[in-house]
């Protein structure tokens, strides 16, 4: 049985009848330890600012490939000396001359943690072709390979935001681009534009961000080519003027969709002009990529690191500004690489590409309000089409896992031994060797008892 089918993360609402003493939290990312793991080092690349990050492992050469979007041109950058590029003395925003140009450049990696940007001879910079450009004057391109695509010509696909209106190109290797082909549907506004392919809609879709009332918000479009788009939708949008939605990059996994938020977060006062703007990421899901449910709001999936009284210059590389990647899925573990700086969006700031892991399943579950205590988490009635149970759940501190299978009356059918240790698709042993053959085909309802333990998914297998 495909497994991909039968599984549920718990995130999903739609899923979950009842729940006693129990709250869904985000999950815990790990950030790399070799982070940062590439930085501003080329003549082409005075500033990264959002950096824009777009990786891949790409499964037809076994290589991880990076595609980002740095400002290849930004004349306040290369007409300050470093020793000057001080926000208590020198405001950014206030250097002339002040123009300014983004490209699209190139990286590649074996392992996903060392990278090489290969001199390609593609594009002409400063007088030669001595770089990792692909493109110029591109600007926040999210950038894909669609393995169901059956043009080769069209294999690789951007959508990005060209002036006034979004466009697309195509690509057979992903370093040599068609022309844009414009969207006048979709009118373009600068940020991290991305699209993929939406298994339940046949459709693609995809993100950009749009203005109202001098408020960001998050717009969605669609199509059936990735040539001809529909006008573009609000789909999500910030709490208020302090808390703006910035980007939103969309994936789906296990018959949802999941969302990394970037979320901007602006000083509450806004005269106090020692306090800038910040920027996490948080997580939100989707049943069909339009209606949108916010998870743990105000808590980051990806956060910034702390940096207590360091000065600036001395801030961790992702003390200011997070953007994320859309993941990368390895059977142990979940890689999101994300654009990293060290200090306020709109100020003096060092890029980074950096990168995040995630246990399998691990981006919210369930556990209870407070330690100690037991949760309870009751899910609908599920067709049983399989023929066992398996979990994904982190047990600590002497905690377990309890299933329980229950009738569509409530009544009890069976009760798995206690699991005790963290798992991953791990299937349940029923107490008394319970025979589940003759649920085949009945509904039922799954009951999961907690304690020190939190359940990300589980499949009927």
């Amino acid at each position: 049985m495909n497994t991909e089918q039968t599984r549920h993360l718990v995130l999903d609402s739609r899923i979950i009848d009842e729940t006693v003493n129990a709250k869904l939290t985000v999950g815990e990312v790990s950030k790399h330890p070799q982070n940062p793991l590439f930085a501003e080092n080329k003549p082409w690349e005075p500033r990264y600012d959002n950096v824009y990050a777009n990786v891949i492992y790409d499964e037809d050469n076994e290589i991880y490939k990076c595609w980002y979007n740095p400002f290849i041109i930004d004349e306040r950058v290369t007409s300050t000396p470093q020793e000057k590029r001080n926000p208590d003395s020198l405001d950014y925003s206030d250097i002339k001359p002040d123009h300014r140009e983004m490209g699209l450049c190139y990286a590649v990696s074996t392992d996903g943690i060392r990278w090489d940007k290969p001199d390609l001879g593609l594009v002409e910079f400063d007088g030669n072709k001595r770089n990792n450009l692909l493109v110029r004057e591109i600007h926040g391109a999210g950038v894909f390979k669609d393995y169901r695509e059956t043009d080769a010509a069209k294999r690789y696909k951007m959508f990005h935001c060209g002036s006034p209106q979004m466009e697309v190109l195509f690509s057979a290797d992903g370093l040599r681009w068609s022309e844009p082909i414009p969207i006048p549907e979709i009118e373009a506004h600068g940020t991290h534009a991305n699209a993929c392919w939406a298994p339940s809609l046949g459709k693609y879709v995809g993100f950009t961000r749009q203005h109202a009332n001098g408020t960001r918000l998050v717009t969605r479009g669609e199509s059936t080519d990735f040539v001809k788009w529909t006008k573009d939708k609000t789909v999500l949008v910030g709490p208020n003027s302090r808390l703006q939605a910035h980007d939103m990059i969309v994936f789906p996994t296990h018959g949802i969709y999941i969302g990394l938020l970037g979320m901007m977060t602006y000083p509450e006062d806004p005269k106090d002009s020692a306090a800038g703007v910040k920027q996490d990421v948080e997580l939100a899901w989707s049943p069909d990529t339009e209606a949108w449910y916010r998870i743990q709001e105000g808590t980051p999936l990806i956060g910034n690191t702390p940096a207590g009284a360091a000065r600036f210059g001395e801030m961790p590389y992702d003390w200011g500004t997070v953007f994320a990647s859309a993941p990368i899925f390895n059977d142990d573990e979940i890689r999101i690489y994300y654009g990293a700086c060290d200090w306020y969006f709109f100020d003096w700031r060092k890029g980074y590409l950096a990168l995040a892991t995630l246990r399998p399943d691990g981006w919210a579950g369930y556990e209870p309000v407070s330690e100690g205590t037991e949760a309870l988490v009751t899910t609908e009635a599920l067709a049983f089409d399989g023929e066992s149970v398996g979990i994904t759940a982190d047990v600590r501190d002497g905690g377990s896992v309890r299933v329980e299978i229950l009738d569509e009356a409530g009544e009890q059918h069976a009760v798995g031994e206690r699991i005790g240790g963290t798992v991953t698709d791990a299937p349940v042993k029923w107490a008394e060797n319970r025979d589940l053959g003759q649920l085949r085909g009945a509904k039922i309802r799954l009951r999961f008892q907690l304690r020190n333990a939190k359940l990300y998914a589980f499949q009927i297998r």
